[in-house]
């Protein structure tokens, strides 16, 4: 009996992975494919002394014309605004987006991988909330172009588009510290995960008040969850010696910040002066209005279309790049 021909399929069912990888791996595109899965799509096309054809090196997907975006929670406005912008750019492109929002839960963020993955998107654009390395990893072996929004992560190579988050809490600290202020105090969300811009934020604040000679105690910095929020800030308040300012960390904390203010009814900036990462738009109506640290948010959703559709049209070889966006101070009436 005529032994049966190994067909690519073959391949990449014991190999575990697609048929365009193999595809990928017989052309010698190793741009997206992890070293772990060279070899063992190497290994399998040994034992089953698979000879590639003219059709095997040829294969393609289909584009499907569908990106996927996964950010890390709807509701923070910076997210909102930056993927508006992308949208517009890669619908000049005849792209359709699918949004998927995490939560800020790793778990709910890597179904939805397992989601977009499946359903053959062309490409990911990701706010990612998790730090295993091996979930975007995934997206590599399966040569599904990708890009980092507003956070890196360790382990991972891939294009990104951030702020400058240092150089963002240096203008802050150092307007309030011009302004005389001393005892300043800053508010993030949780770091149990190493967000990156939460994380250089904290790092930021330590650096910028040593810089203007300025002592951060143990107090003057809280990183926790939203809900939490006005509770840290009644303990503030309640100490021997509460704040005199407060920096943000974003738009969720300064929205917390002015509710428990209100309440309190603690002035701007007449007991509290206020300065917030985000420049989001109610705080320019806002009474007094909000003094903020703006970011570039038309300039970075450009970038990012353009990193993604390069890797996507061009098959770009080129390294990968973290572009990092310079903030813009923008001076109003609360400090």
């Amino acid at each position: 009996m005529k032994k049966k021909k190994t067909t690519i399929s073959d391949v990449a069912e014991k190999a575990g992975v697609s048929k365009s990888t193999v595809s990928q791996y017989i052309n010698q595109r190793f741009r997206y494919m992890s070293a772990e899965t060279k070899e063992r799509i190497e290994q399998v096309i040994q034992e089953l002394d698979f000879r590639p054809n003219d059709n095997a090196r040829n294969l393609k997907v289909k584009k499907t014309k569908v990106i996927g975006i996964l950010v890390a929670n709807i509701l923070h406005t910076l997210s909102t605004e930056i993927i508006r912008t992308v949208e517009q750019q890669l619908q000049q492109h005849g792209m359709k987006v699918f949004i998927c929002d995490s939560a800020d839960d790793p778990e709910k963020e890597k179904e939805y991988l397992d989601l977009l993955v499946s359903t053959q998107v062309d490409g990911i654009i990701i706010f990612p909330v998790g730090n295993d390395f091996k979930v975007y990893n995934y997206l590599i072996d399966h040569s599904i172009p990708m890009v980092f929004v507003d956070r890196l992560v360790d382990g991972v190579t891939s294009d990104s588009v951030l702020l400058d988050n240092h150089a963002a809490i240096f203008l802050a600290v150092s307007m309030l510290a011009e302004k005389g202020h001393e005892n300043i105090a800053f508010l993030t969300l949780p770091i149990d995960i190493p967000i990156t811009p939460r994380l250089e934020r904290i790092e930021g604040f330590k650096k910028a008040m040593a810089s203007h000679k300025l002592e951060v105690r143990e107090d003057d910095i809280h990183s926790l969850p939203r809900n939490r929020i006005q509770e840290k800030l009644a303990q503030i308040f309640d100490a021997e010696k509460p704040p005199t300012a407060i920096v943000a960390g974003n738009d969720l904390v300064l929205r917390e910040i002015l509710s428990y203010l209100k309440k309190q009814k603690i002035s701007i900036p007449g007991e509290v002066a206020i300065v917030s990462i985000d420049d989001v738009a109610y705080t320019e109506f806002y009474e007094p209005s909000i003094t903020t640290i703006g970011q570039p948010i038309q300039q970075m959703g450009i970038k990012t279309a353009e990193l993604l559709l390069n890797r996507i049209t061009n098959s770009d070889q080129t390294p990968y790049i973290t572009y990092r966006f310079a903030p813009e101070l923008i001076v109003r009436s609360s400090c």
